[in-house]
């Protein structure tokens, strides 16, 4: 049997169910810091926003890092690879657009977590937006510009 690549290793078992709890990630291709600039990581803020307002998903809670982002959703409708496919190719349209770069902005796939009943959902919230403080970016969560949650 071939080896699979990383990005077919991480859909194997994937399963989307409507009204679950996903933690999901990604990461900019080749790890590369675009969003070391606050104004394109306000432009995947916004993905996020247009899947809520379209009624794909409701944000719960997210972070975005220079190099990757982590968003607990509640997905609505879809799959989690509609959802992730348009919030990754939209964001990468309106930033090489703004850039004038062109090409891929992310890896391929994602990473998904689907939340067992047992978890506890604020603190994972917490855990997630806390991504800047763990990685030195800022001494005070309120400094860091890229995140949200709905309880916090």
């Amino acid at each position: 049997m071939p080896e699979l690549s990383a990005s077919h290793r991480l859909r194997i078992g994937r399963h989307t169910e409507q009204n679950r709890i996903y933690l999901l990630t990604a990461n900019t291709l080749k790890r590369a810091p675009i969003f070391r600039d606050y104004s394109l990581g306000r432009m995947v803020v916004q993905q996020f926003k247009n899947a809520q307002e379209q009624g794909f998903a409701d944000s719960l809670a997210y972070v975005v890092m220079p190099d990757h982002f982590h968003w607990l959703i509640q997905l609505q409708k879809g799959s989690l690879g509609q959802l992730m496919c348009q919030a990754k190719s939209l964001s990468t349209r309106s930033i090489n657009a703004a850039t004038g770069r062109t090409g891929s902005l992310w890896q391929q796939s994602f990473h998904d977590h689907a939340l067992r009943r047992e978890e506890d959902l604020v603190k994972l919230a917490r855990y997630v937006v806390a991504n800047p403080l763990r990685a030195g970016l800022v001494e005070e969560l309120g400094d860091y510009p890229l995140w949200d949650a709905i309880w916090l």
